[in-house]
């Protein structure tokens, strides 16, 4: 069952696609569409990943941060952006910490869910429904952006 909106996101910090150290904290103030996928380079993640490429001009322009979370290591990470000029940074949770803290692990691998941090910490908005050809446009109807 995933967190409840209104509760306060789970602090975290992992590295992301090219090795930065990365914080939820680092993000104070902004809203964050944190997306969590099963694995890289997969079909279904693939299209999720791309749409959020397509979509980042309009959620640069909301002032939006978009931040994909998968088990997989960095190393795999790397190839999936290159390999799809992804254009956000993947966050590597190979210890599944963030996974568990966010209440979604699928056994060994994260359920597709997407929650919405707003300015205060707080949870937003969760989608456990993606549709991950129109992901990333779904997430903005739903914020009314």
């Amino acid at each position: 069952m995933p967190l409840a909106v209104g509760t306060d996101a789970p602090a975290f910090t992992t590295k992301d696609t090219n090795g930065n150290t990365v914080s939820l904290s680092d993000f104070a103030g902004k809203t964050v569409v944190l997306y969590f996928y099963p694995k890289d380079d997969t079909p279904g993640c693939t299209k999720q990943a791309c749409s959020f490429r397509d979509a980042k001009p309009e959620y640069s322009t909301k002032g939006i941060v978009v931040l994909g979370v998968s088990a997989d290591d960095e190393a795999a990470h790397q190839a999936f952006t290159s390999k799809y000029n992804l254009n956000f940074p993947l966050l590597a949770d190979t210890d599944k910490s963030i996974i568990t803290a966010y209440d979604v692990d699928g056994g060994g691998y994260a359920k597709r869910v997407t929650y919405v941090i707003g300015t205060d910490g707080k949870i937003t908005h969760i989608d456990t429904a993606v549709n991950t050809v129109t992901h990333a446009s779904d997430v903005l109807a739903a914020l009314n952006l």
